[in-house]
């Protein structure tokens, strides 16, 4: 993706028909933006109960993957985060509609922000920074309330659907000012070399070839290694950033942490450890409203057979 990508892509290109569900899904977010707020949440609710009854592979993953990551918990504490999860994540699919077609303005004072100054401290070096962040359920939400106090670059992974692709980079482009594939490194790197901040998520899965095996919840996690790389480039400073929705629905709190020390430490697992011990620190506040649907631990160093779905 070059940066020429940077600017809206118009939607009227895509008129066949294979199109016209994206279309009809597309118009109906684009509804769901103006509905009122409580509205939005028992709507996104609703989502996650037939999600969770419907969605049965991803109900699977999501049970196996909170059973790895909290033993502790009884049978039906597990069975409650699971259902919590999933209603979380409907929510989630309702702010990312909020995010793409809302007004921001509407949202703004439902907001509140912590560590806003590690971020000042942070781009007043003149390096960029990088700004790691999670998989939560207020993942673009998330992004627009980081709009509200800072501008942003971001990565992204491309929808094999090419209309909501589309529909995705120009919702993103609301609050992101340049938005790079996760496979422009070039991109990125220019984003951190100019002096922006760069909204990166590094824990999901890609494979094996660029990560390594370090403990997630205790358990080996393919974690990729780039996080590191984007750091070393222009010896950017990394802030750790996270945002949940309120658990009494007031509104959404966001969270700058400070700047890592000694990172990167040219330790590859150390540093994708240290990864990895923030976002779970992060998990831990608000465990439902992390992307659990996700097979996060779908490599492993022993192969397809050790896999746990």
């Amino acid at each position: 993706m070059s940066d020429d990508s940077q600017r809206l892509i118009p939607l009227r290109q895509f008129t066949a028909p294979r199109y016209w569900l994206t279309w009809i899904g597309l118009f109906l977010m684009w509804l769901v933006a103006r509905l009122p707020y409580a509205f939005q949440l028992m709507l996104g609710r609703l989502l996650g109960s037939l999600a969770y009854y419907l969605a049965r592979e991803r109900r699977h993953v999501c049970e196996v993957n909170l059973k790895l990551c909290f033993p502790e918990l009884s049978q039906s504490e597990h069975h409650k985060l699971v259902k919590k999860t999933f209603s979380s994540n409907g929510i989630g699919l309702v702010e990312t509609a909020m995010a793409w077609f809302g007004d921001p303005e509407v949202f703004r004072p439902m907001v509140k922000v912590s560590g806003l100054e590690n971020i000042e401290l942070a781009l007043a070096e003149g390096r960029g920074v990088l700004l790691l962040c999670a998989h939560f359920s207020t993942l673009d939400f998330g992004g627009l309330m980081i709009s509200m106090f800072k501008d942003i670059d971001a990565t992204f992974r491309p929808n094999k659907n090419p209309l909501f692709d589309a529909a995705m980079m120009n919702g993103r482009l609301r609050f992101c000012d340049r938005i790079f594939d996760r496979k422009n490194v070039r991109g990125a790197m220019r984003s951190l070399k100019s002096g922006h901040i760069l909204w990166y998520a590094p824990d999901q899965d890609y494979g094996a070839k660029y990560s390594v095996f370090v403990p997630f919840f205790g358990h080996p996690a393919a974690t990729i290694t780039a996080t590191a790389r984007f750091a070393k480039v222009n010896n950017s400073p990394v802030i750790f950033c996270s945002h949940y929705r309120n658990e009494d629905n007031s509104g959404y709190h966001l969270y700058f942490g400070k700047q890592l020390e000694n990172y990167p430490s040219g330790d590859e697992v150390a540093d994708a450890s240290t990864i990895n011990q923030l976002i779970e620190g992060a998990i831990r506040k608000q465990p439902d409203q992390y992307l659990w649907l996700h097979k996060r631990f779908k490599t492993q160093a022993a192969g397809k057979a050790a896999r746990p779905y």
